[in-house]
């Protein structure tokens, strides 16, 4: 390529840079580095339509339909450019994006197509953790202090732990076999364990592979935050260490992290399997094995490549709209105002969730709102939930504590799964499972105002609506199925 073509293609590239169409860590790195990877949104050529169905399946078939004729129409527009520009790519339907891995020179050529909504750079960066130096207890604790806090044994006493739901949870990944967790797992039927439909790993070049004994794949966690978030859900050893707040629930796992780092791409990788989840080679899908929930203890901030708050706000529209919770950690940046700031938080369809402590305090760390880097002004949190020096299950096999914004949404997850166990019309309804619990939450007040909303109001940017109650929620879901059946 000669240097005038060259340069024209750069002024190009720049011009689509201040427009908003390139990310400002794209434009460094293509300035910077001679290879990068591209996180790109293409252009969309129908508008979804939410599904009017009742019927959970139904609803799901409905939005990954039009989600996939979205990506036939626009991808082949880009991809005879990809053919002969790119080192590597891979497209998803999820959000009509792809990931790409080219020179910085071959992606200038790359992002002259019409067909390219936004341009992310697919950076990484490790996961915040939060140091916990609280003491472990030595003995084992049947309940953990926050599901004593949110009321789930008693939830439990009426017969409702969860079952027949399917909680997902992307992380640091899973050990799959921890005694609080093997038989919550989806893929164990009690005698064997099949990791077909019940894992995906979105970590195609890890440091530490997640498989077998034989060489297949199969789910582990290769960090420990994410068999620590999954105990807080559905994990019961049955012999005294019942830390899960739905210990019937079943659940699968996704790995979107390498050792705590994410991208863009890996964060749509593992959303995309949940939506339509299949075998071990990404093939034979099977919506009927979707969860009802998704569990988000991460964040993706721009040093991740989410320079513009709305790089993944379409899959949580899409995920939503296709009638799954999806449930998230509101960030460890507190406790200033405006810190709730990394997708996938910030998004209004996102249940977002802030951290508690055992005096029933907000946590120091736990990020607090309004929503500014959009421009939204949102009030975020949308809940609170225990995620102070949570006790749950950690890789080895045994129990530790950990806090952060990260432990209390886990805590909100189990309990939407309560909820469908005890009003199994529930499923499919996040819309409805979001209010119920936000309705039914013990209000908490801040003297901390925020971007203008006083922290006396309900909702307000520490706590939002309050701190979850499990059993609050569930009282109003038997109201309202009373009052709809006319019973007396």
């Amino acid at each position: 390529m000669n240097k005038i073509l060259l340069s024209l293609l750069f002024v190009s590239v720049i011009a689509a840079a201040t427009n908003g169409k390139i990310s400002k860590q794209l434009q460094l790195d293509l300035t910077t580095k001679e290879s990068v990877e591209m996180y790109l949104l293409l252009n969309n050529e129908h508008s979804i339509k939410t599904s009017l169905s009742t019927n959970r399946i139904q609803r799901l078939k409905h939005i990954i339909a039009q989600l996939k004729d979205n990506a036939k129409q626009s991808q082949p527009l880009i991809e005879k450019q990809l053919i002969k520009y790119a080192d590597d790519y891979q497209f998803y339907w999820i959000n009509n994006s792809v990931w790409i891995k080219a020179s910085a020179r071959n992606a200038q050529n790359i992002l002259q197509q019409k067909s390219i909504r936004k341009a992310f750079a697919n950076t990484s960066q490790k996961l915040a953790i939060i140091k916990d130096d609280s003491p472990v207890s030595k003995s084992t604790s049947s309940v953990g202090w926050g599901s004593t806090m949110i009321n789930a044994p008693a939830v439990w006493a009426l017969g409702f732990r969860g079952q027949g739901v399917i909680i997902a949870g992307q992380d640091t990944g899973y050990q799959w076999d921890h005694v609080a967790l093997k038989e919550k797992y989806a893929g164990w039927n009690g005698v064997s364990v099949d990791h077909n439909y019940s894992w995906h790993d979105a970590i195609h070049t890890p440091n530490i592979p997640c498989v077998g004994g034989l060489g297949n794949p199969v789910s582990c966690d290769d960090h420990g935050h994410g068999t620590h978030t999954m105990g807080t859900m559905v994990g019961d050893d049955e012999v005294g260490n019942q830390v899960g707040i739905a210990p019937d629930a079943k659940w699968i796992g996704c790995r979107n992290m390498n050792q705590g780092i994410g991208t863009p791409q890996t964060y749509t990788e593992c959303f995309q399997f949940f939506l339509e989840p299949t075998d071990l080679n990404g093939l034979n899908p099977d919506v009927t094995k979707a969860p009802h929930i998704i569990n988000n203890s991460w964040g993706c901030p721009p040093s991740e490549g989410c320079t513009q708050p709305d790089a993944l706000e379409s899959i949580v529209n899409n995920v939503v709209d296709a009638g799954i919770l999806v449930v998230a950690a509101a960030g460890n940046s507190g406790s200033g105002c405006g810190t709730v700031k990394d997708p996938i938080a910030i998004y209004d369809k996102t249940f977002t969730v802030g951290s508690t402590t055992s005096a029933d305090a907000i946590s120091g760390f736990s990020s607090r709102g309004a929503v500014t880097i959009d421009g939204s002004n949102r009030i975020k949190p949308d809940i609170s939930a225990p995620g102070h020096s949570v006790r749950s299950s950690t890789i080895g096999g045994g129990y530790g504590n950990m806090s952060g914004t990260s432990m209390a949404s886990p805590h909100v997850a189990g309990v939407a799964a309560l909820l469908i166990s005890a009003n199994s019309s529930l499923a499919g309804q996040p819309e409805q499972l979001k209010q119920i619990i936000l309705n039914s939450s013990l209000a908490k007040t801040s003297t901390q105002d925020c971007n203008g909303i006083a922290g006396t109001q309900i909702p307000n940017n520490t706590f939002g609506w309050g701190r979850v109650d499990a059993l609050a929620a569930v009282n109003q879901v038997m109201l309202d199925f009373v009052f709809t059946n006319g019973f007396e």
